[in-house]
This record gives structure tokens, C-alpha cells and sequence, in this order.
């Protein structure tokens, strides 16, 4: 039995360092997925059916990121929507790794896809390598894969063909997966463990789950990461699928799910299996375009009080210390808890 310490985005800090930029603009946040694919803002949407459809991708394009349209309906449906997307959006879509998913992933390349997205809760997995070898001997297109928690399932997936792999297993906040199942690793220490590897040298890593807000974000990139996807800091928006609900007390609200809650598996396959999610409803947030613009400027401000103007320089200059639970209570605005 091995036992080692972990560290979750609370668990530490990045220490201020001298800086000689003298103005925010001087700050680059933008990053290459390689292929002649950059983005001006590192926040990919989660392939989710309350997070990432048409209005969404189209959103994140115009504000520098993309979006990953989500898997949960039928290839027409999934290829209609890329298809309606505008010819400047970046067309991304999600994919499983059984029963059609190539067939879906060749109809959404014909559709004008530029990424798929391989789409499993546990992708350090047989079916993963097998799904990864046919679509990048068959296809022309960059592919993510995950969700992966360890250097060993990040190097396997390099190995197999994968583009990009997105990191953490069971850390996003509408995840249930560590306490159904008991497993996964702190986010933070995912990513501090797969940015060790030499493969990261040709194949970007995505940090995915756990991220509360742009601080979390910059110390993601800092420990290693090249982008992040995010599903709760922009749930809630206008631009997620599904109405806007009414309180009785004039407040606004929309749902948000995990894809293995029992309400999305019942409605995108009609039954249920190993429940490792729940829904939810969220405060109603206005426009996604507000939500992300905030989060560009944290971002640029966290590189700053590095003194880094790119992630690159970032990532070579973090220094990260460990915070007790009272250094975690004296990081937030705890005069709201008195």
C-alpha cells in the first residue's frame, strides 16, 4: 500500500515576485493546443448538455477560447448543430469511445469539426487506447482525450495518439466520482504530477474540474497546464442550454447537471448506471461574455504578480507554497464570516 500527500488548489499559493510590467496589456493569456491551433483565451467549455451547445461555442470563440459541443444526442442532432455554427467559430465536438463513436466522429469531421473530444469518466482504459489508435490512423483531426489522474494514465494516452489529454478525475463540483467510488487525486497535484512528464513536449495538458475561480485557473497553468475547461463558473449563463427558471421571489435560475447524474443519464440513454453525479440549479449570471471577461482579467493579473507576461514564463518562474487551514481562511474575504 503506497500513501503519499496530495495538494488541492486550496492547499497552496504562488508567491509574489518582482515584476517590471507596467501595465496589464503587456500580459499575453493566450496559448497553442499546436497544430496552428491558438487561442487568446486557455478556457475550453465542458462537453456538457447544460454547459456546451451552439450559443455557447460561439461565445467562447468570440471571446477568445472555445467550446466542445456535447456528445448526449444522436449523430444528426450533434452534426446539425456544428454544422448551423458560423464559419469563424472554432467547431469542436465530443465523442465516446464505444458502440458508434467512430461513425459519429467521421460524420462531425465531414461537418467541418477541427477537434474531437474523447469523452470518458475513466479514460486511462482499453477501450480509450482502442478508440484513440482507429480515430488518429483513419482521420485527420486533433484529438483530446481523458479524463485521466496520474502521470502514467497521461503518458499512456500520449502514446496512443492523443493530442491533448484533459487531467483530473472526479474533482469537478458537480461530480460524485471520489464518493461513489472512492478513487482520484486532488486536481492540483494531477496536473503537478503530468506536467513532469517529457510528453508534454507534444502533447498539451487540460486541467479540468475543481477550478472556483480565475486564482484556481492561474495556478493551474503555473503548476503546468496549458488550458483549462471549466463547466460551473459558467453555468447559469444565457448562453447554456435550457430555460431560465422564476422564484416566487423574482430570483432567476437554471440547471446544471453532471453528465453521470441519474436525471442526464435517464434523459440522453433512458436508464442509469454507476450514478457519480448530481444536478443542481444555479443563480441565474446574464451574458457568458462577462463571465469570461472577468476571468481574463484575474488571469492577467495572476501572471503579473508573477512578473510573467505569457504561461510559458509563468510556468518557469512559479514558486508555489503550502497553506494551512488558517492560512486558507485568511486567503479569503472571511470578514463575510464574522
Amino acid at each position: 500500500m503506497k500513501i503519499r500527500k496530495c495538494l488541492s488548489y486550496d492547499d497552496v499559493l504562488l508567491v509574489p515576485q518582482y515584476s517590471d510590467i507596467k501595465s496589464r496589456k503587456e500580459v499575453t493569456i493566450g496559448n497553442s493546443l499546436g497544430h496552428n491551433l491558438y487561442f487568446d483565451l486557455p478556457v475550453i467549455s465542458s462537453p456538457m448538455d447544460t454547459i456546451t451547445e451552439a450559443s455557447m461555442s460561439n461565445a467562447m470563440s468570440m471571446a477568445g477560447g472555445f467550446g466542445i459541443i456535447h456528445r448526449y444526442n444522436t449523430i444528426e442532432a450533434q452534426c446539425k448543430i456544428i454544422e448551423e455554427l458560423p464559419v469563424e467559430t472554432f467547431k469542436a465536438a465530443a465523442v465516446g469511445v464505444t458502440g458508434d463513436f467512430f461513425e459519429r466522429s467521421q460524420a462531425l469531421v465531414e461537418s467541418g469539426v477541427r477537434l474531437l473530444c474523447l469523452d470518458v469518466a475513466h479514460g486511462h482504459h482499453i477501450m480509450m487506447k482502442h478508440a484513440l489508435e482507429k480515430i488518429k490512423k483513419d482521420l485527420n483531426v486533433h484529438v483530446m482525450a481523458g479524463n485521466v489522474a496520474t502521470r502514467e494514465g497521461f503518458e499512456d494516452l500520449c502514446d496512443w495518439g492523443a493530442d491533448s489529454v484533459r487531467c483530473n478525475i472526479g474533482g469537478g463540483s458537480i461530480c460524485s466520482t471520489r464518493v461513489q467510488t472512492g478513487h482520484g487525486i486532488p486536481g492540483l497535484q494531477t496536473i503537478f504530477d503530468c506536467s513532469m512528464s517529457n510528453h508534454t513536449r507534444n502533447v498539451k495538458i487540460i486541467a479540468d474540474g475543481g477550478l472556483k475561480n480565475s486564482g484556481d485557473i492561474v495556478k493551474a497553468l503555473a503548476a503546468g497546464a496549458d488550458f483549462v475547461m471549466v463547466g460551473s463558473l459558467l453555468s447559469g449563463t444565457i448562453e447554456t442550454p435550457g430555460e431560465v427558471y422564476h422564484g416566487t421571489d423574482g430570483s432567476r435560475y437554471k440547471t446544471y447537471r453532471g453528465m453521470a447524474s441519474k436525471d442526464a443519464q435517464k434523459n440522453w440513454r433512458n436508464k442509469t448506471s454507476s450514478i457519480e453525479g448530481v444536478s443542481t440549479v444555479v443563480s441565474f449570471k446574464g451574458p457568458v461574455s462577462e463571465v469570461l471577461s472577468e476571468l481574463a482579467v484575474g488571469i492577467r493579473s495572476g501572471l503579473s504578480y508573477s512578473g510573467a507576461r505569457t504561461i510559458s514564463e509563468l510556468q518557469s518562474k512559479a514558486e508555489f507554497v503550502s497553506q494551512t487551514p488558517a492560512g486558507q481562511v485568511e486567503s479569503s474575504a472571511h470578514i463575510l464570516g464574522k
